[in-house]
């Protein structure tokens, strides 16, 4: 097709291109009806735009949840969510009932959403990841959602979890097409990785220190893979 062809029928294409289906219900727009426009705020005050890119980090030892915005090249740190509950302490999950949270690097895509949970509002983590799935771990269903009960799942308030859910929605609305989640034990310094030093999964988080090492020098999330059964990664900067 000649070039100039192609130019006058890009913008008819991308009319009628399919768009992202992303899962809905009355209870979860009526929530966004209500604090969207207080976290469009927010996100002005803090400098950044309703229209970017997120990313989600988890550290389980001090119960946070972050949620980052892109800003520029980088992301900037939005805000800290306190987690209501989560059971199984430190350390991943890898069988089914176990009630352990999972921790490693984990995708969400708008699939992922479910906007009638029992638990209020959720989003499924995509556990397991293709790492786990390899290593032969089971289980699944694993969400961050609200009703502040855990049994292998991030809990947060109901009022967090839709800030949460509402900006995850956005961004895919927005244009985003998949959410890095990383989720971590604590923050992967080597002082913490001394202090635990005598816990049996200190090799799987030393194994994911180069990828949380990543972002905290490049405030960007890293690319990451699997090879061997570990995860590889490396820098999209």
């Amino acid at each position: 097709m000649p070039k100039f062809l192609i130019t006058l029928l890009l913008p008819l294409l991308l009319s009628i291109a399919p768009k992202t289906y992303i899962p809905d219900s009355k209870r979860a727009s009526d929530i966004r009806d209500k604090v969207w426009p207080k976290l469009q705020k927010d996100l002005k005050a803090a400098g950044l735009r309703d229209d970017q890119p997120i990313f989600i980090r988890i550290l389980k030892g001090p119960d946070i949840l972050e949620l980052w915005v892109l800003s520029g090249k980088q992301y900037k740190l939005f805000r800290n969510y306190p987690i209501c509950s989560a059971s199984g302490g430190l350390g991943t999950k890898t069988t089914r009932g176990d009630y352990r949270c999972p921790e490693g690097y984990y995708t969400i895509t708008p699939a992922q959403l479910n906007p009638v949970s029992n638990y209020h509002l959720a989003i499924n983590v995509g556990y397991p990841n293709q790492l786990e799935q390899q290593l032969g771990y089971t289980g699944d269903g694993v969400m961050i959602h609200g009703n502040c009960v855990s049994a292998g799942c991030y809990a947060m308030t109901d009022p967090k979890i839709e800030e949460i859910y509402t900006l995850v929605y956005e961004a895919f609305l927005h244009g985003q097409k998949s959410i890095d989640l990383n989720i971590f034990p604590f923050k992967l310094t080597s002082d913490n990785l001394d202090k635990y030093s005598e816990w049996p999964a200190v090799p799987f988080w030393k194994s994911m220190k180069l990828g949380y090492d990543i972002f905290e020098q490049t405030h960007v999330p890293p690319v990451v893979g699997v090879e061997n059964k570990r995860y590889v990664f490396a820098s999209s900067r």
